[in-house]
């Protein structure tokens, strides 16, 4: 039965990436020929084999199944001494059960293969996978009925290996430009960091001096403490002192009195002639004081009685001036009361007008009350509003009736809207509709919360107001809605929150944001807002020179009165109002500044920044009102280019030219460039409807640019 062994009397290798010359190895009669680098075919001299030599009864099947582990096919080098040690002990254990020949045969050529390849080189892992590459490919060969089935298996390594041989090359040059930039990055790391080390001793330095300094001071506040000490005590030494010196000068003074008050006494006891004169001489004298007293008695009778009626003449002046103020104010009091009394007949005319309107009115509201409904009970609502009678009572503190039923509708609006779960698109009108609302079909409803809203509105105004602003708003809008969301969801979110904004009329932000998409206002309006309130507010800090964000009243209105240089005392005094003060405020009360800037979380503006943009929708639309007022036209006539430059310029001389031609582009629709400025005859074609020309301007931001030029007075 020795025929009936599977022998290889030869097989051959197939090519190799490395050149070696043709060479054969003999060895226990299996010749092995490798081939040249150019040509290698696979031969192998198969002996004739019988019926019985097949895989079924051959030497194959008979091989243990617990020896296929133990073959040389695996991943350490052949010429180790691990390697050897472990043939041996292979060897050893498998002394029991014979091989097949065709098996050995297989194991010693790729032994010798691999103890053939130079394993030091780059390649030597892709050289070292030939071997077995060939063996595969003498199973491939003998085993015909599987022949297929590994080709399949060999090619499809062999195209994942030549995958990964390419990603490997891509991956190079990848690798080596890492290399490069982990050098840089350690370079400039070690720079930042020399540089880091200098500025730490740096300021180590001028901590020290800092630290040195800050001991001075300290020294210096130490002396300084003991003088006002030793002062203070020698104050006190001294005052203690003088209180002594002015108690004694009080008793000095007191003694030189007493003194005095003796003195008297004894010169007068000392003259005791004054009371020793003679009887006689002070009869005599007694007799002619009385004599004298008779004759003046009888001499002022005398001119009593012929002067009884007589006026002096300084008291007669002095009636007459008072007589003369008091002619004058008599005159006074009757043009007074001549005046009075006109008024008084007009005011009675007046008062008889107003008693017939009062009756014509109190008639009028008898009809009103009859034929209209009562007047709401608005505390009803507080059971029906989410958040019951104190969240009614916020949303309706100052309201009157007109708001109190746009916050109804607002708060049914957002209940109806939450109950939504699509909305049915628009369709496709470009003349109607705008970019982001162009959508013909059904989309999510997102339902965000109001506050959602408000805060994705804000990131998108931050996000306008960064970039140039080449973009209509409704476009830009739409591309917002895109990068944040994506394209599959922006149409969505577009049309969720156009009608978030469309409900909520009430907040600033959103109403404000609905006009400009919907083009009602320009967003030139909201970003030059922005622009004087942010104006405003580092005027105020740089008033604060201590940082500490108070001012007083007195600051808060020299700072507006130079900010709005155009504003009246009573615009002022407005807001200076919504800035918290009051009739009993003091112009040194302090006020903090910042507070008036702040915003709730729904991104209402503070009392303060709401009066700034009330005060400039009332300006703009007196300008608009003095504009149409200057042209003297009806607002259904039309107006020509030329003169409503010229109005432009007798209202307001400030303007500059490129702010006119802008007013001007806005009111006519056409381009700056366009605008002609040297012929008259294209001047009179361009012409609009007066009506048409506010409603556009009212558009724009258009403001006041300085003070008009007063008229001459006639005459002068």
């Amino acid at each position: 039965m020795a025929s009936s062994k599977p022998q290889r009397s030869s097989f051959a290798s197939t090519s190799r990436t490395h050149a070696r010359p043709s060479r054969v190895i003999i060895d226990e009669n299996v010749v092995t020929e490798t081939f040249n680098p150019e040509k290698r075919k696979l031969s192998l001299k198969r002996k004739t084999l019988t019926s019985c030599q097949s895989s079924i009864c051959g030497y194959l099947s008979p091989w243990p199944t617990y020896a296929s582990g133990q073959t040389i096919l695996h991943n350490r080098k052949p010429c180790s001494d691990d390697y050897w040690k472990k043939t041996r002990s292979w060897k050893q254990s498998t002394l029991g059960a014979t091989k097949p020949r065709f098996l050995e045969q297989l194991e010693n050529y790729l032994r010798k293969e691999l103890l053939l390849l130079e394993l030091s080189t780059d390649s030597a892992q892709e050289l070292r996978l030939q071997p077995y590459r060939e063996i595969f490919d003498f199973f491939i060969e003998d085993f015909k009925t599987y022949k297929p089935l590994l080709s399949s298996i060999k090619n499809a390594y062999e195209v994942m290996l030549a995958h990964q041989r390419e990603e490997i090359r891509a991956l190079k040059p990848l690798k080596a430009k890492l290399v490069t930039v982990n050098e840089d990055c350690d370079e400039r790391i070690l720079a930042m960091r020399a540089e880091e080390r200098s500025e730490i001793s740096m300021l180590k330095k001028e901590k020290m001096g800092l630290l040195k300094l800050i001991d001075k001071k300290n020294e210096e506040k130490i002396s300084l403490q003991s003088e006002v000490t030793k002062l203070r005590k020698s104050l006190a030494e001294e005052y203690l002192r003088y209180l002594t010196e002015r108690d004694a000068r009080k008793i000095l003074i007191a003694d030189l009195n007493e003194l005095r008050y003796q003195r008297e006494d004894m010169s007068l006891a000392q003259s005791p002639g004054i009371w020793g004169e003679d009887p006689v001489k002070l009869t005599l004298a007694l007799k002619m004081t009385r004599q004298d007293l008779a004759r003046t008695q009888m001499e002022l009778n005398t001119m009593k009685a012929n002067f009884g009626d007589v006026v002096p003449r300084r008291d007669f002046e002095m009636q007459e001036k008072i007589n003369k103020d008091l002619q004058e104010q008599l005159e006074s009091l009757r043009d007074d009361y001549e005046e009075v009394r006109k008024e008084h007949e007009i005011l009675l005319q007046l008062h008889m007008v107003t008693l017939k309107e009062r009756d014509q009115f109190f008639t009028e509201l008898q009809e009103i009350q009859r034929t209209s409904t009562p007047r709401p009970d608005w505390t009803k609502c507080e059971d029906v509003i989410a958040g019951g009678s104190e969240r009614w009572q916020m949303l309706a503190e100052g309201k009157n009736s007109d708001q109190l039923v746009d916050v109804l509708l607002e708060e049914i609006g957002e209940g109806l809207l939450r109950e939504k779960d699509f909305f049915h698109g628009l369709g496709y009108e470009e003349s109607i509709l705008p970019p982001f609302l162009r959508y013909d079909g059904v989309v999510e409803n997102k339902k965000p919360t109001k506050k959602d809203v408000i805060n994705l509105l804000k990131d998108a105004w931050k996000e306008r107001l960064v970039e140039e602003q080449k973009e209509k708003f409704s476009d830009f809008f739409f591309n917002f809605l895109e990068n944040r969301f994506g394209s599959t969801d922006a149409m969505a979110w577009a049309y969720t929150i156009f009608e978030n904004i469309k409900l909520f009329r009430s907040n600033d932000l959103m109403r404000q944001f609905y006009e400009i998409l919907m083009e009602k206002k320009s967003e030139s309006v909201f970003i030059k807002q922005k622009e004087t309130v942010t104006q405003l507010l580092k005027e105020l800090i740089n008033v604060d020179s201590q940082n500490e964000g108070l001012l007083t009243m007195e600051q808060l209105s020299t700072v507006l009165k130079s900010t709005f240089p155009f504003k009246k005392e009573d615009k002022i005094q407005e807001l200076m109002e919504a800035g918290g003060w009051h009739a009993n405020s003091s112009n040194a009360d302090l006020l903090n500044y910042r507070a008036l800037f702040l915003e709730d979380e729904e991104g209402q503006s503070m009392p303060f920044v709401y009066k700034l943009w009330e005060q400039y929708i009332f300006e703009k639309d007196e300008y608009l009102q003095e504009l149409k007022q200057e042209l003297g036209l009806e607002l259904r006539e039309e107006v020509t280019l030329p003169k409503l430059r010229e109005v432009l310029m007798i209202i307001d001389p400030s303007l500059d030219k490129q702010t006119l031609n802008s007013y001007l582009n806005q009111a006519f629709q056409v381009s700056v460039t366009e605008v002609p400025e040297e012929s008259v005859e294209n001047e009179e074609n361009i012409v609009a409807q007066l009506r048409t020309v506010l409603e556009r301007l009212e558009v724009i931001d258009i403001r006041r640019k300085g003070a008009r030029e007063q008229e001459p007075a006639v005459g002068s």
